[in-house]
């Protein structure tokens, strides 16, 4: 069953068309991961989708017009992670860690409500969950690159959205943590929610359960992460620049 459908879908930035005639399903419930070369428009994409782009055509959530949806409900309902360099700087302003973790409790509170206690709880878990909960008294200018990406994951976990959009989540995070990040990941689908990733780390995102792989000005591809059909589209999405191998039970990939 599809959670999100885009129907002839165009998006454009400074009067330039990124991307024209878009039709995709995205399946609920599942992981899918956005990979392309570099101004293929996978950051356009998933900003579209967290309702911060004007489009033309359709995008619909479980059957609703993206657009017609109340901001609020928007918020509640997608939860939105935008790359590490576009994030940091915004929030660069002598708030601390905690502080910016209970952002995103911010689409379920009243205009000028303090946080509630189901707020603190969740907040909580999720600093706990990405491992920043000693830090929450720190300033945020404070912290180390992969710090700061592990608070904005908290942030984004607290929202607890069904959907999760997320552009390079991985971002300055250390193979430890990205490990890490690879087991969030499999909870969220545990837990029913659809993920969308945009991963420039080819070999992260075949452990999603789908890939849509964009290409210059459309869609290239789209299947299952583990179908050979899928494999031999992404090779030649990069040209034959790549090969993939099989690493236990893991796709890898390899520059050519």
């Amino acid at each position: 069953m599809s959670h999100i459908e885009l129907r002839n879908v165009s998006l454009s930035r400074n009067n330039t068309v990124i991307l024209q005639n878009i039709d995709l399903a995205i399946p609920r419930g599942e992981w899918t991961s956005i990979v392309g070369p570099n101004g293929a428009g996978k950051s356009t994409l998933v900003q579209a989708l967290a309702g911060l782009l004007p489009y033309e055509g359709s995008i619909q959530v479980v059957g609703v017009e993206l657009s017609s949806i109340a901001v609020k409900t928007r918020a509640q309902k997608i939860a939105w992670l935008e790359q590490a360099s576009a994030t940091a700087d915004g929030l660069d302003f002598g708030l601390r860690v905690y502080d910016i973790a209970m952002l995103g409790r911010l689409p379920h509170q009243n205009w000028l409500s303090v946080p509630s206690s189901q707020d603190h709880v969740l907040v909580e878990q999720a600093m706990r969950q990405t491992e920043v909960w000693d830090l929450r008294e720190r300033f945020f200018n404070q912290l180390s690159g992969g710090e700061r990406q592990r608070v904005l994951l908290a942030r984004l976990f607290a929202v607890h959205a069904p959907i999760l959009l997320m552009d390079e989540p991985m971002a300055n995070l250390d193979p430890p943590h990205q490990a890490d990040w690879l087991q969030w990941q499999t909870a969220l689908s545990t837990q029913g929610k659809t993920s969308i990733t945009v991963l420039h780390e080819v070999q992260l995102a075949l452990q999603a359960d789908n890939l849509i792989l964009l290409g210059f000005g459309g869609i290239h591809y789209q299947g299952k992460s583990d179908d050979p059909l899928t494999h031999q589209a992404l090779i030649d999405l990069f040209d034959g620049r790549i090969e993939l191998a099989k690493l236990g039970d893991r796709w890898v990939s390899l520059a050519r």
